[in-house]
């Protein structure tokens, strides 16, 4: 069975905006609209997700040793 490849940020973001069109337009029967905001949801949970996790990221920084140090800004 093939791998299911992850959407990148923009791509899910993508997805989520397209959802939120069609929500409201107001011209989806309810059953529908409750699929969609239920993916909707899952689509921004994701976006939530990769956004905190890029935070992490680039608020770390490399020490003389080679460790990673939370970056802080110094007044």
């Amino acid at each position: 069975m093939a791998e299911k490849k992850e959407l990148s940020f923009e791509e899910n973001l993508e997805k989520l905006e397209t959802i939120v069109k069609k929500l409201e337009s107001g011209e989806i029967p309810l059953d529908d609209a409750i699929n969609e905001f239920n993916e909707a949801m899952k689509l921004a949970k994701k976006c939530d997700e990769k956004l905190k996790k890029a935070e992490e990221t680039i608020t770390k920084l490399v020490n003389k040793d080679g460790e990673l140090i939370d970056f802080k800004i110094e007044e």
